[in-house]
């Protein structure tokens, strides 16, 4: 296969951060609607999934994360136009769980302007129903297992385990 032929996939990489009592850190983007985590798309040139997580905290939250455990790889298929829909191109979403912060940490947290408005540390139920919804399931499964996990467009597939 030669390089015009191979298919081109977005790759993002993002962070759970809690703070001691187990809540969440959630972002309010200023480009789209509803919350996110902290995280964002791989540069091209070489960047890994961890070096993309690190990166985009830093620039969104001005926290440096410092360790994480690889909780779930997500593939969220492209998607053409419908009515009334735009159309999603899909990719492979890495997702961190770099655990509990210092409170120290957490108060200093300097926001970029242009992509973020606003910063909220939450319960995870509480953070369910203001994510939107990819990243909601991809939370809660990587939440609520534990360990890694394979993930189709944040559904769990049984048989890769």
């Amino acid at each position: 296969m030669v390089a015009a032929e191979l298919p081109a996939i977005p790759v993002s990489a993002g962070a759970l951060i809690f703070d001691t009592t187990g809540r969440l850190l959630i972002l309010k983007p200023t480009y789209k609607k509803g919350w996110t985590i902290p995280g964002g798309i791989m540069e091209p040139g070489g960047e890994t999934p961890w070096d993309a997580c690190r990166r985009e905290v830093r620039e969104e939250c001005g926290v440096e994360v410092t360790s994480g455990r690889l909780a779930c790889v997500d593939f969220r298929p492209a998607r053409p136009a419908g009515p009334g829909r735009p159309a999603r191109l899909g990719g492979i979403r890495f997702l961190f769980d770099c655990g509990p912060a210092a409170d120290v940490t957490l108060a200093a947290i300097t926001l970029q302007p242009e992509e973020i408005a606003e910063h909220r540390l939450v319960s995870l139920e509480t953070a369910f129903t203001l994510l939107r919804p990819p990243i909601r399931r991809r939370v809660r499964a990587a939440t609520r297992h534990r360990q890694f996990i394979y993930l189709e467009n944040g559904h769990p597939i049984p048989a890769v385990g």
